[in-house]
């Protein structure tokens, strides 16, 4: 365990020797970056950007700001290390289909985030985020960035939009509360991912239209969407994706780079939860209790919820009028059905029914992400446990 803290250590220790970012209006950590390698090295011809969509390597910060810039108190944002773009997103990913050449480097327990959008199923895994935090796509003309902070183990897709325009978002470097803040390449604005809002720069306070993901496990993820495509480890940057960046973070209750206040001791630090979030609130539901399948009916800060999942994945959804006299039951069983309920249809895990009278009728998903404990401790104070 010190051999690894001590690997993280001297990392970061080089990452703000070579180039990381110093920001004098904010109050830095000194103790620097998570320990991802902070360079855009590689050979930037694949899928990978090199470039970077017309990101810059500029100062995070303009020199004469004040905390009424920022909707988050600026001596909480803290300098990553590496610096703007240091941490390199993925504008251009590559797709691999199952069974073909170079797609089979998952194992089943691995965790992916993953999306379905016109009928295309894709598969990010968490050992390629890992390094790249941010990647930038695009479905079927549908252009989404999927963010994932490794720190906080939050991810989230949302439209790749700022300005009513297109745009693509990079990693700015910057974190609050030990999570990632994202930057638009439109305007340079930054986003708090966690808190799901811009929180400095052009578009302050405005929020993203946010796209339905789900986080689980490959072997799961393979059986809801076997036509799924997964993302190739020919991302153009050279980088050991076998090879876990943060050494022991995430299964060390006692490690953090960084400390995100306030802290709560109900649940360990470090267990994967999900969490209903909205209005400063929220409810968390712990995967142990879902073992073997489960369905949950509950009133939840003045909205009926539809909570859904099993030890591998939970999703939950805003039940309308319409929808609260059904008895929903799950029933996924290796396939895209998940759930049904008494009028016979059949719900996939995103909510869309496809068999049975509804089909076609599309439930609304909840405000939810799967995250560390200690990260919604701190964002949504006092979280109601299931």
């Amino acid at each position: 365990m010190k051999v690894k803290k001590f690997y993280v250590i001297i990392m970061v220790l080089f990452l703000i020797a070579c180039g990381g970012n110093s920001t004098d209006s904010l109050d830095l950590n000194s103790s620097g970056s998570g320990g991802n390698t902070g360079n855009n090295t590689g050979d930037n011809s694949g899928s990978g950007s090199g470039t970077n969509s017309g990101g810059n390597n500029s100062d995070n910060s303009d020199s004469n700001a004040t905390s009424q810039d920022w909707l988050i108190p600026i001596s909480e944002v803290k300098d990553g290390g590496p610096g703007k773009d240091g941490i390199p997103s993925l504008d251009f990913p590559k797709f691999l289909s199952i069974g073909e050449f170079g797609a089979d480097y998952l194992n089943d327990n691995e965790l992916v985030v993953g999306i379905v959008k016109d009928n295309e199923a894709r598969a990010y895994p968490h050992k390629i985020l890992d390094w790249h935090e941010i990647v930038n796509d695009n479905l079927n003309e549908k252009f989404i960035t999927i963010n994932y902070c490794p720190l906080t183990g939050t991810a989230f897709g949302w439209r790749s939009n700022s300005r009513g325009e297109n745009t693509t978002f990079g990693v700015s470097g910057l974190l609050y509360n030990t999570n990632l803040i994202l930057y638009d390449r439109n305007t340079d604005s930054n986003w708090s991912q966690l808190k799901l809002k811009c929180v400095n720069g052009n578009q302050i306070g405005h929020e993203p239209v946010l796209e339905s993901v789900v986080e689980t496990n490959w072997g799961t993820w393979k059986k809801l969407y076997p036509n799924t495509k997964i993302l190739s480890l020919k991302t153009g940057f050279s980088r050991n994706y076998d090879n876990y960046p943060y050494g022991d973070y995430k299964t060390n209750n006692d490690f953090f780079i960084f400390t995100a206040s306030p802290s709560n001791n109900a649940l360990p630090n470090k267990e994967r939860i999900y969490a209903i979030i909205g209005d400063g609130v929220s409810k968390v539901y712990q995967f142990q209790k879902f073992t073997n399948g489960k369905v949950i009916n509950e009133l939840f800060n003045g909205k009926e919820y539809l909570v859904v999942g099993n030890e591998n994945l939970i999703y939950s959804f805003e039940l309308n009028e319409s929808q609260l006299d059904l008895a929903f039951e799950y029933d996924f069983n290796n396939s895209e059905v998940f759930f049904k309920d008494n009028e016979g249809n059949k719900w996939s895990v995103f909510g869309k029914a496809i068999e049975g009278p509804r089909t076609g009728e599309q439930l609304k998903a909840s405000k939810s992400v799967v995250s560390y404990w200690f990260a919604i401790a701190a964002f949504y104070p006092n979280p109601e446990i299931y």
